[in-house]
């Protein structure tokens, strides 16, 4: 396993030839396609992806799966025997060597203070993202499960609902939890174990357990990132359900009215009170360009802003980002705009995720911003009338679509009030 200097070291000599090279493709072509690619932890264990390759008129585009997701990361260069990757979202790329059908190389992250690396290895022409090792599969997961994952570090319980389908071997689905889903996990059964995987650009999961029958499984294991580790169980449970997610969110008692201004992407100063919020419904995004479920939402509300605001409807969105440093959150925020067509202001706060005071030094009103995305309803006189924690994306099926309804409805009901 590479070493963190190693991963660096790579990471700058990648960097340089690429420069170089003037962001032009060389004569090494990449082979177009499907690609199986890994990620290894610290512990070894290695969390699988695939991703499609394409010639576009001489430029490279790379398709990132995810069950029925693709994510299109339109920057591929490649110098010498290197490829470069620059995903989307999430402020991190795929920098490795490239020779003879395979890939070796690291995916890179900064993070707030750090930069993090994982070895990324890549082989061309497999489409399969799990390799069975047993064909005579006779276990289904599909259906809806009450799932128990708990933190091997904390302790920490977390109740969730899992939603699968399953044809022959091939599983999709996500789990949905207090405060958010997991999007998009495609992965197999195999035997009597079921495999699960994703991989954003920002965040990558493996999931494993083991199938007791139709309507039990233990001994799962949850490993997100380069060492995180949740133990789970399920219970096949039709009447599964989480909390309610409008409730999870509460405001603090005699807070008043929202009450800000913060400097948009744009370099605009944008406050709650300027003209253009006065007497309108305003939906307030707590949101980060580093959080998956915010990718999600955003291209929920960028769509519905485009089709409603001639209704009355105005959004804000209210980044917390993973720095305080205004240039590098303008860079980050301005992908999601251009992505989903973002035509709200969206608001840098200046006060990072990672801050216990978050909610005390942006939204007072508030008695913790527990988690992201949370949106908050204003009414036309500026009060806070309903707040949605977390988002069911598109990933979750009938659940994104039971938010949608439930949507419409809050926001209806609160244009027809004077």
């Amino acid at each position: 396993m590479f070493t963190y200097f190693r991963e660096m070291k790579n990471y700058v000599r990648c960097l340089v030839l690429l420069l170089l090279a003037g962001c032009a493709n060389a004569s090494l072509k990449i082979q177009p396609g499907t690609w199986r690619a890994t990620l290894t932890r610290e512990d070894g264990k290695l969390i699988p992806f695939t991703f499609e390759l394409k010639d576009s008129a001489g430029k490279y585009l790379c398709y990132f799966q995810n069950a029925t997701e693709r994510i299109l990361a339109d920057s591929v260069v490649v110098a010498d025997d290197s490829v470069w990757i620059q995903l989307p979202f999430f402020d991190s790329k795929i920098i490795a060597k490239l020779s003879n059908g395979k890939m070796e190389g690291s995916w890179i992250k900064q993070l707030q203070d750090t930069t993090q690396a994982m070895p990324f290895n890549a082989v061309s022409n497999t489409s399969a993202r799990f390799i069975s090792n047993n064909k005579n599969n006779q276990h289904s997961i599909a259906g809806r499960w009450a799932v128990d994952f708990v933190s091997v570090s904390s302790g920490d319980t977390t109740l969730s609902v899992g939603e699968f389908s399953q044809n022959g071997e091939i599983v999709t689905g996500t789990f949905l939890t207090p405060t958010g889903d997991y999007r998009y996990l495609a992965g197999i059964v195999d035997g009597d174990t079921v495999k699960l995987s994703c991989f954003d650009g920002g965040h990558a999961y493996l999931f494993t357990a083991h199938i007791n029958d139709d309507k039990s499984l233990s001994d799962g294991y949850f490993y997100s990132g380069i060492k995180y580790v949740e133990k789970w169980t399920a219970q096949k449970n039709d009447s599964a359900k989480l909390g309610d997610e409008y409730a999870l969110t509460k405001l603090n008692k005699n807070a008043g009215k929202v009450d800000f201004k913060f400097v948009s992407i744009d370099g605009d100063s944008v406050s709650i009170h300027d003209e253009r919020f006065k007497n309108k419904v305003v939906l307030l995004q707590l949101m980060g360009s580093w959080c998956p479920n915010c990718m999600d939402e955003t291209a929920f509300l960028s769509d519905y802003y485009n089709r409603h605001h001639s209704d009355g409807i105005e959004i804000i969105g209210l980044a917390y980002e993973r720095s305080t440093n205004f240039e590098r959150s303008q860079k980050t925020l301005r992908t999601f705009q251009k992505r989903f067509d973002v035509q709200y202001p969206m608001l840098v706060t200046g006060v990072t995720v990672s801050d216990t005071l978050r909610a005390e030094k942006t939204l007072p009103q508030l008695e913790k911003i527990i988690a992201f995305p949370t949106l908050i309803f204003l009414d036309k006189k500026g009060a806070i009338r309903t707040i949605h924690t977390g988002f069911t994306g598109p990933g979750t099926g009938i659940h994104y679509e039971h938010f949608k309804n439930d949507f419409d409805k809050i926001v209806g009901a609160l244009l027809k009030e004077q």
